[in-house]
């Protein structure tokens, strides 16, 4: 499910919650999707729990995941408004580059750039 690049500079944390988050907003992971408990994904991936616990607080923070208790953590249906959130800021985005005359393909150069941040 998830995987870690011990050569990489980012960190294992970072490594998780983007994952998860790539895999919520790819609808890779349905709503309601249960997630492996802390310790067992920590157990897995080779890396202590709070690794994982800012992981999920950070997905928690951003409405991707809920936490239901000792029902577990799983994908919020706010995630799946998140990504009709940003759709909508594209589209309009997508008028703003084409009234001030840009390209697509300067449009997207901006955006990758703004994405790069």
């Amino acid at each position: 499910m998830i995987t870690l690049d011990p050569g990489s500079a980012v960190p294992p944390y970072e490594q998780v919650r983007s994952q998860f988050a790539r895999k919520i907003t790819d609808r890779e992971l349905a709503v309601g999707t249960r997630l492996p408990t802390v310790r067992a994904l920590a157990a897995q991936l080779g890396i202590a729990v709070n690794t994982v616990a800012r992981a999920y607080r950070e997905l928690e923070e951003a409405g991707l995941i809920e936490t239901r208790g000792r029902a577990g953590t799983v994908v919020s249906a706010a995630g799946e408004q998140g990504r009709e959130r940003v759709l909508r800021a594209a589209r309009a985005y997508a008028a703003t580059a084409r009234e001030q005359g840009l390209t697509a393909q300067e449009a997207l150069e901006i955006v990758r750039a703004a994405l790069a941040d």
